[in-house]
């Protein structure tokens, strides 16, 4: 047997021990990876919740409770008729125009509900008038436009249009 000379010896426990302190320093430095991993995960969902206080807040300012005005959308149930395109004018003025993709009637279709416009108006009364067009279930081209009037009080004002047929078209207050 053939002992190693003592300098051999040395020179292996010096790279024993630099791979352990290699080992070492990678260990640290993958803890300090996840630990940025997390920090950087923890900022994200900060910032996610500053954004959804924004927009929570940019609602409130742009449409204030008592000026605010919701109006949403449904199809009475068993209607089978194509509603193509809705045009909503309050007191006159375009307040909004809409045109129906497929996917969007089958949701009115299965008894789903729309907000078509959300704005701003003073208390008071208001006249409102919805024009919608389609196809009747006969394939006919039809074109409906109704008035109505409302009063707008100091809290929020929600109302549905239902449209129980291509020629007949229901406002209520919710």
């Amino acid at each position: 047997m053939r002992i190693l000379p003592q300098a051999t010896l040395f020179a292996l426990a010096i790279c024993a021990f630099a791979c352990t302190g290699s080992v070492r320093a990678q260990d640290a430095r993958s803890e300090e990876m996840r630990s940025l991993d997390d920090q950087v995960q923890e900022v994200k969902s900060d910032v996610l919740a500053i954004a959804a206080d924004l927009s929570r807040l940019e609602e409130k300012l742009l449409y204030p409770s008592n000026t605010q005005l919701a109006i949403f959308v449904s199809i009475a149930q068993g209607e089978a008729f194509r509603l193509d395109a809705m045009q909503i004018t309050i007191d006159g003025e375009l307040a909004t125009r809409y045109i129906y993709g497929f996917k969007e009637l089958e949701a009115l279709q299965k008894g789903g509900s729309q907000r078509i416009y959300t704005g701003n108006i003073r208390t008071g009364q208001h006249a409102i008038e919805v024009s919608m067009s389609g196809k009747t279930p006969g394939g006919d081209d039809f074109e409906t436009v109704e008035a109505f009037s409302f009063a707008k009080s100091v809290e929020p004002k929600l109302l549905g249009i239902e449209l129980a047929d291509p020629k007949h078209i229901e406002l209520d207050e919710w």
